[in-house]
This record gives structure tokens, sequence and C-alpha cells, in this order.
């Protein structure tokens, strides 16, 4: 067999199950770094909430109380997008038979329909799981660059520092010394901002380069822990409790001139958000088929998605001016 001819239509509660959901929860969300929010309801709105500061009063017969919390909230204009991908008939069974025989249970004598469909959903969902997570971070609606079907964080995250006097961020304007930005970043965020660590979930989000040089930094100290950790490798890298997250976008963000090639920004991960949904929209679906005319194997996909960052109190940013 040289080719794969089957047509297959994922919709309703098939699609969620068996392409979305697997990529969008549980520990897949948890690896994005961020909130990820999957079918909510639209119009979508995300809220942070933060406990009132003194709920205790004197005793005396009668209600006293008042609000229970400080709620922000912003609502997500989510975007139509999809995603179409073609390939020739015999270059797209190469990279599913590849995926097929990579697996040790796949009996090779029995290639079964199912065992292709497999493979196939699982090559396009891939293609699809990063698409967004590159226009996450760098998506730019008003730009002619790739990435500029729905706005990405960075997007609002540079408009706030770049009017920093106005939306309460954070901005650093010296990335030379990694470790410097790392303590800079911490000691200018703002009070909102500090009283969320105990939630253990704060993080730096920073592109590849400043992520590398702080490991070459921890590497430089003569500490038996340090070359021990050179030898071994690390499970991740940390500024004082704090973990670094590497944004992974290098192969995208020269595309864009608004965009510098060094940020590193502290936030709260519940403060940066992306948001899919492939149940509220008449027509989302993913479709893969044969087109014998030209001889391709096509997929695409239908749905919506959004990012954005809740509120610039809770963040700071460092980039290279």
């Amino acid at each position: 067999m040289g080719m794969i001819e089957s047509s297959k239509v994922y919709s309703g509660r098939e699609l969620e199950n068996i392409f979305f959901r697997p990529v969008f929860t549980g520990q897949s969300a948890q690896d994005l770094g961020i909130r990820v929010l999957y079918n909510m309801p639209m119009p979508t709105t995300i809220h942070l909430w933060s406990p009132a500061s003194d709920v205790l009063k004197p005793y005396q017969n009668g209600w006293q109380g008042g609000s229970s919390s400080i709620k922000e909230q912003k609502t997500i204009e989510m975007k139509k997008v999809k995603a179409e991908t073609a390939f020739s008939a015999s270059d797209y069974f190469s990279m599913v038979f590849e995926l097929i025989t990579n697996r040790p249970d796949v009996n090779m004598q029995d290639l079964t329909g199912t065992e292709l469909e497999a493979a196939e959903t699982e090559l396009f969902k891939r293609a699809i799981a990063e698409s967004i997570r590159m226009t996450m971070w760098l998506g730019d609606t008003s730009s002619n660059t790739p990435y500029n079907t729905f706005d990405g964080i960075l997007k609002s995250a540079m408009a706030a520092a770049n009017d920093a006097a106005n939306t309460g961020a954070t901005l650093v304007g010296n990335v030379d010394d990694i470790a410097v930005v790392l303590e800079t970043l911490w000691k200018n965020a703002s009070s909102e901002l500090k009283a969320l660590k105990p939630d253990g979930q704060l993080a730096y989000f920073m592109t590849t380069n400043l992520y590398n040089e702080y490991e070459q930094y921890l590497d430089s100290k003569d500490l038996e822990v340090t070359y021990r950790e050179r030898i071994e490798g690390r499970e991740g890298l940390y500024y004082h409790g704090i973990p670094l997250i590497d944004m992974g976008i290098s192969s995208g963000i020269g595309a864009f001139e608004e965009y510098p090639v060094r940020i590193c920004m502290l936030t709260d991960r519940r403060n940066l958000v992306l948001a899919v949904n492939t149940a509220d929209f008449p027509g989302t679906e993913v479709r893969m088929w044969y087109n014998p005319d030209e001889m391709e194997n096509r997929q695409r996909a239908d749905f919506l998605a959004a990012a954005a960052s809740i509120d610039p109190r809770r963040m700071g940013i460092a980039f290279e001016i």
C-alpha cells in the first residue's frame, strides 16, 4: 500500500474527545505553562479573584459584610480559525507509516484501517497544537507575517509595557545580565503580583536565548551541586523558587519587527490565558480526505481560538530596546 485514501470527519463529541481535549487539558495544558480554557461558554469571560483584605468585623447583630472578594475580569474575543495541510500521497503515507512503525505494539503484518486512522489523527493533531502554541505567544492580526489568526500574549504584554505608566505593568529596559533582570523584575513587581507568590503560580516566561544564558550563569558557579547538575542535567530552572519557562518561540519571533528577540516576563500563570472552543460554532470539525485529482492527502480543521493577558498590574516585562 502506497497511499491513504479513506476519508474521516470528526465533529461534536468525537472531535472533542479525540482531537482537542487530549491536547488542551491535563498534563498537556500544564506543559504550556499558562491557563487554558477549553469549550467555555461564549462569550468567553475570564476572571482573576483576590480575597478581600479584611473580612473580620466587631460582633453585633445584623449584616455587616460587604463584597467578599475583588474580581478582575476580561471578555476574550474568540476568532474563527482553520488549519489546512496537504501532502503528496506517497510522502503522506511515509510520514504516517513512520508513526506506526515507531510503536512497539504494532503488528506490521496487519495494518488495519484503525491503525492508519490513529496515526493520521496524531500527525494532524501535532501540527494544530504547535500552530496554536506559537500563535498564542506571537499572534498579531494586524500583521502580514505568519501567526496572524488571533492576537497573542506578547502583543498585549508589549503594549502594556510600553504604556507602563497607565497600565501598571513593570518595565525593565536592559537585558544584558539575566540574573539582574530576574532580580529587578521581582524587586519592581507590583504588590498585587508579589502577594500571589504563596499560591505557587508565579513564573518567569522568557525566550530561549535568555533561558540558556541563565543556565550558563548557574553553570559558572563553583559549587559541587552545580558540577553535578552540569553532568546530570536539570529538571528545570528556578530563581528564588519561581520557575523559568522557555516560551519556545525562537523559530517564529524573527518574522516580527515589533517584537524584540530577547524577552522576559514575570507574571502569574493564571494571568495568561489560551481559550479554545470546538462546541459553540456551527460547522466546527476536523476533516481528512484524499484528493485523487491532485493525488494529495488533505486535512482541514475549523474551530475558535484566542489568547490574552488579563491584568497588566500582575505582569513585569523586560526586553532589549
